[in-house]
């Protein structure tokens, strides 16, 4: 969301042409990478809950951000090489993500994960279609649920009175 409008930014359309510069075979690594600049929100905004029961939730989708990245990585036996070459064809990476949630209330900032989480969701849905190898399949199937639950903990979050928040 912005703060200006209010709405939601589109979040594929956000990633999709991070996407194109990338080889195919790159896409999952770089939505790991994702998964843990995610989780690094989520530990943000554990921090700033005033709830314990809030924070403890958003902790536990900490934990499935950094689960998901596990997963996927462990796919691959050249990590390391990966995120150097995503670094080179997409150095501005950080700084669009830092970007996407900047100037953005902790609500907005929680409905765009939420949205993330969901696109997530069908990501790795769709990747594991695609996957030729059972344990790749597997593998990145079983981050599907990780996602959702994680949806589901915003979206809860999202519609929770009073604000968990000391700020909108």
């Amino acid at each position: 969301m912005t703060a200006e409008s209010g709405s939601s930014p589109d979040v594929a359309a956000l990633v999709a042409p991070l996407l194109a510069r990338l080889p195919e075979d790159h896409v999952p690594i770089f939505l790991a990478l994702a998964e843990r600049r995610a989780a690094e929100r989520y530990r943000a905004w554990a921090a700033a809950a005033t709830n314990e029961s809030v924070c403890t939730d958003l902790l536990a989708c900490a934990d499935r951000e950094e689960e998901i990245a596990r997963r996927v990585e462990a796919l691959f036996d050249d990590v390391a090489a990966i995120h150097d070459a995503i670094g080179q064809k997409i150095p501005e990476l950080e700084e669009l993500i830092r970007a996407a949630f900047a100037d953005s209330s902790v609500r907005q900032q929680l409905a765009l994960q939420a949205n993330g989480e969901r696109l997530g969701a069908a990501t790795w849905r769709s990747l594991a279609t695609k996957a030729a190898d059972p344990a790749a399949r597997d593998a990145l199937a079983s981050c599907v649920e990780l996602e959702e639950q994680s949806a589901e903990v915003l979206e809860t979050l999202l519609a929770t009175s009073p604000w968990p928040f000391n700020t909108p």
